[in-house]
């Protein structure tokens, strides 16, 4: 019998997904002993009454903020997420006390903070985390009352926060594996599985883990290493091995497109040079020698290892292959501040959204007769968090999670007596977040708002009815975010597919340039930029995959044409190869002609037109890509019209 069971529509399959994240188990420990440990002292010296409580609830505030800050990373990157974290945070409690009361001004002033909260999110991941924290402990800060005075109150947050980034350093220490060399370890681990998958199924996603690989090598060696020049050897040293890496990765894309199967001994040597990096160990074996009467791809790879080869194993080679990026003048770094700030439409767009919600928070704070209403204000701070994304599928998952915290939350309230035992359960709740953070936003919310309960019961206890009460104030919350700031901004209701299917496609004309007119550095800068735009592209279709029909459905209509511009990036590779051994350079004309095309497309994808049925004329190393393209642009051909076809509204 067939199965006639009812299956969920797959933009809420995608929505409710929750993955599976691996236990980290060194954060498990670090939360459960560090957040809770500022109120334990407190609860120890003075018991539940006096100003001694009111010190370790703000403490484990500091501590709270500081502990959930970094993430994975280098040490110095989880120690700037901390900074902002903390200071933000200390911030956002001298606000909150000038929220207090009625009136216009508390309107106005946080008005003001959204703004700035909002703005500062687009400046870094950092800054968005910061911002967050304003935002929280501002709404904090506006309903708590304690004996204590401000100045008190964020001096024992920050000494919360600085027991927090002790636990950070000294965890950071005592890792085995260091994040930078890790990072640069498995780009030649994904370069060994790429050549290991050629042809079997898995041959696209073992690329598309290569180019992630790399993306995030890049991250964390170049970028920094180019903010840092000449301060750290070991980032030089790094940044030079990853660019001696290029030839390899080109090699590997183009030897997986042409189905050429690799040579065992060079899978090995991917292998030993991703343990060398990693584990900072001697080269094992001797360097692959030369291939001479084999494919080109299959040459290509060998002369990219041999060359990573001689970097790894050479302190002089790795020294010489680093590049050293000079400092930006303050006028470049402050004109690249604007863009990204006031200059920029979305993130223009979001402080009006989270302005607009965070006012009218502040105004049902004010006139509602309810409970704890700064509540609500916080409840809107944590849905809407002050960063770009999905918006419909942060605030659903956001607002289930956060009810179903209040819920936990509350009932503790109602069994738990005010006394050492809440420790236990505020224990619990931190040592659930390092996991649950790497789920969803949903499963994060639901532990993240227990302890906050908790915390805030215990400055000023609840009375009866807390549960329903909470419950109340979290659905006002989350309806204020889905009103003002989702269903009032049709714009906004998807992830940019749009911009980042142009945004691909002009990468893909400036790698072609490129490839075929330019120096070989233009050419592996420019692949990179192609890839890093394909994986931005991949990034936003699942997150448009998760918004409600029509959305969704036509995020999955453009996933052929996704996978197309993939391969055409793996075409201009594999010419890059076959020109580097021996086969003749395109002429200009024919390479003139094929960018026009490639031009055309993005103008197609930009303007929601249907692409000519006309094909490239292109010969030699152009021909591949040419058909390529032409696959491309029919493609979009199949997939526009559907667009004309009464969705385009919702797109627009």
């Amino acid at each position: 019998m067939a199965d006639r069971g009812l299956h969920a529509p797959a933009w809420l399959e995608e929505l409710v997904r929750t993955s599976r994240p691996p236990v980290p188990w060194r954060d498990v420990v670090r939360f459960a002993v560090v957040v809770p440990a500022p109120l334990a002292v407190a609860l120890a010296v003075g018991g539940v009454e006096g100003s001694a409580l009111g010190a370790g609830v703000f403490a484990t505030m500091g501590s709270l903020a500081a502990t959930l800050a970094p993430q994975s990373g280098p040490l110095r990157v989880r120690l700037r997420r901390v900074a902002a974290a903390s200071l933000m945070g200390g911030t956002g409690l001298v606000v909150g006390q000038a929220l207090t009361g009625g009136g216009w001004v508390p309107v106005v002033l946080m008005a003001l903070v959204s703004a700035v909260a909002a703005l500062l999110s687009s400046i870094s991941a950092a800054w968005s985390l910061g911002a967050l924290q304003l935002l929280v402990y501002a709404a904090v800060s506006s309903g708590l009352s304690t004996p204590l005075p401000a100045v008190a109150e964020v001096g024992y947050f920050l000494a919360g926060a600085a027991l927090a980034t002790l636990a950070v350093v000294l965890q950071a220490r005592v890792e085995p594996v260091d994040p930078d060399r890790e990072a640069v370890g498995t780009v030649f681990r994904r370069v060994a599985e790429l050549l290991e998958s050629i042809g079997t199924d898995a041959t696209e996603d073992a690329r598309r883990a290569l180019t992630l690989a790399l993306n995030d090598g890049y991250d964390r060696v170049i970028h920094a290493r180019s903010r840092s020049a000449g301060r750290n050897r070991e980032l030089a040293g790094l940044a030079g091995v990853l660019n001696a890496a290029a030839p390899l990765v080109e090699g590997a894309v183009a030897s997986a497109r042409a189905g050429v199967p690799a040579d065992s001994r060079d899978v090995g040597a991917a292998h030993a040079l991703a343990t060398a990096v990693t584990d900072r160990r001697p080269l094992l074996g001797e360097r692959p020698p030369r291939v001479e009467d084999a494919p080109a791809q299959q040459r290509a790879v060998r002369h990219g290892l041999r060359l990573v080869w001689n970097v790894v194993g050479d302190p002089e080679e790795r020294a010489s292959a680093a590049v050293v990026r000079p400092q930006s003048g303050w006028q470049v770094r402050l004109h690249d501040l604007a863009d990204r700030t006031v200059g920029n439409a979305d993130s223009r767009a979001f402080v009006v959204r989270l302005t607009l919600c965070m006012t009218v928070a502040e105004v049902a704070r004010q006139l509602l007769p309810i409970d704890r209403p700064y509540w609500v204000l916080l409840t809107v701070a944590i849905v809407l968090k002050p960063d770009f994304g999905s918006v419909f599928t942060r605030a659903v998952q956001r607002g289930a999670g956060t009810l179903l915290g209040v819920l936990l939350g509350s009932l503790l309230l109602t069994f738990l007596s005010r006394d050492a035992w809440v420790l236990l359960p505020l224990a619990l709740a931190a040592a659930a977040l390092p996991w649950a953070r790497n789920g969803n936003f949903g499963l994060f919310s639901v532990f993240q708002t227990p302890l906050i309960i908790l915390l805030i019961d215990l400055a000023t206890p609840s009375g009866d009815g807390v549960v329903g009460a909470r419950l109340v104030d979290t659905l006002i919350g989350c309806g204020i975010v889905l009103l003002f700031g989702y269903l009032l901004w049709p714009q906004t209701w998807r992830a940019p597919l749009d911009d980042a299917l142009s945004a691909a496609a002009l990468a893909l004309d400036r790698f072609v340039d490129a490839a075929f007119t330019r120096s070989p550095e233009d050419t592996r800068r420019a692949r990179r930029a192609s890839y890093r735009a394909l994986t931005e592209l991949q990034t936003q279709l699942q997150r448009r995959l998760a918004e409600p029909p029509p959305i969704s459905t036509r995020a999955a209509a453009w996933w052929p044409v996704i996978v197309q511009l993939e391969r055409t990036s793996d075409a201009v590779t594999e010419a890059v190869i076959a020109m580097r051994t021996g086969a003749p350079a395109p002429e200009p004309g024919q390479v003139a002609v094929l960018r026009k095309a490639v031009r055309e497309l993005e103008a197609d994808l930009r303007d929601h037109r249907v692409p000519d049925d006309a094909e490239i004329d292109a010969s030699g190393v152009l021909a591949p890509v040419a058909r390529e393209v032409d696959a491309a642009r029919r493609l979009v051909r199949e997939t526009t019209p559907g667009r004309r076809a009464g969705v385009r509204g919702a797109d627009d």
